[in-house]
């Protein structure tokens, strides 16, 4: 059974544009809240299913009712939670928040999990003993893998039941990434204060922001008030990626959304993703897609990744 849903609905101060995809046992859902100025918003279902959060753009706080603990986030981040039914209380810092779900009934998880590594296990024993629980208290940023999967979700090519397919395949990968993300980082080591993090996030905002032409981490610690060491180290330690391999990523990741969604030439993305020539930009894009920038174009699965 598979069954697709786009639904808008408007509260006091702001909307929520919601796509759901539904196969047995499993439903994806991609979210984009806007608000109105700061404002608590109140959410929550009564489905007994675990849950796979993604946050993907802007800052909040909430509240978990079941697990009686409070969060705060901001830009991109996941969890795995668990409860029979959950009740949110969102404060949002942002003017718009996107998010990105995938539940799967408590039966289907479990018989996934048992195949998993321990962190999966452990998590599974509580679910199965109907515990409120939360994978780790210290929720992870995305891995590009993981920013490139959703998207390929949200951009399914397929239809009827090669989509039901996909959708399922894709969810249980999403898990496997979780999974692996926690288990080789468990909890911050390094970067352990509020104010260091933030300026961490601030260097992400700063680099995705100038792709094009990058600042040297001489210049990014100083933009950021803090030491290169610091810096080179507390972001692979937050982001799972060095600061360079972190603009490799965003640029490979715009080119291929140029390449599939404009009518620029190959010559033109590479200058406009910060490639010396053509020839380094199409290098760079076949060790990383595994394709050609002009072949991408011909076939445009974004399934490639």
């Amino acid at each position: 059974m598979y069954l697709s849903m786009m639904m808008t609905k408007l509260f006091p101060n702001g909307k929520i544009r919601t796509n759901q995809w539904q196969i047995e046992g499993v439903l994806l859902a991609h979210s984009q809240v806007e608000y109105v100025g700061e404002t608590t918003y109140l959410g929550g279902n009564d489905r007994d299913t675990v849950r796979l959060h993604f946050g993907l753009v802007g800052d909040y706080d909430f509240h978990y009712r079941e697990l009686g603990a409070s969060y705060s986030l901001r830009g991109d981040h996941n969890n795995i939670m668990y409860s029979n039914g959950i009740g949110l209380e969102i404060l949002n810092k942002s003017p718009m928040i996107e998010t990105f779900g995938v539940e799967f009934s408590k039966t289907t998880f479990l018989e996934i999990a048992q195949h998993g590594n321990d962190a999966l296990k452990q998590l599974a024993d509580r679910i199965a003993r109907n515990e409120s629980t939360i994978l780790s208290p210290h929720w992870r940023p995305n891995t590009f893998r993981i920013r490139q999967l959703i998207q390929s979700i949200i951009d399914c090519p397929f239809s009827g039941a090669l989509k039901n397919l996909f959708l399922l395949s894709k969810s249980i990968e999403l898990l496997v990434l979780q999974a692996d993300c926690y288990e080789r980082n468990p909890t911050p080591v390094f970067i352990k204060q509020a104010a260091d993090k933030e300026k961490l996030f601030t260097a992400k905002a700063i680099l995705e922001a100038n792709l094009e032409s990058p600042p040297t981490i001489r210049q990014l610690s100083q933009q950021i008030g803090m030491n290169d060491y610091k810096l080179k180290k507390g972001f692979k330690e937050l982001f799972d990626t060095t600061v360079f391999g972190f603009i490799h990523q965003n640029r490979m990741q715009l080119a291929k959304k140029l390449l599939l969604g404009t009518d620029k030439t190959a010559k033109e993305i590479a200058y406009e993703t910060g490639y010396s020539s053509p020839q380094h930009f199409s290098r760079a894009f076949k060790k990383a897609f595994n394709t050609t920038p002009n072949r991408i174009r011909k076939t445009p699965d974004n399934t490639i990744h």
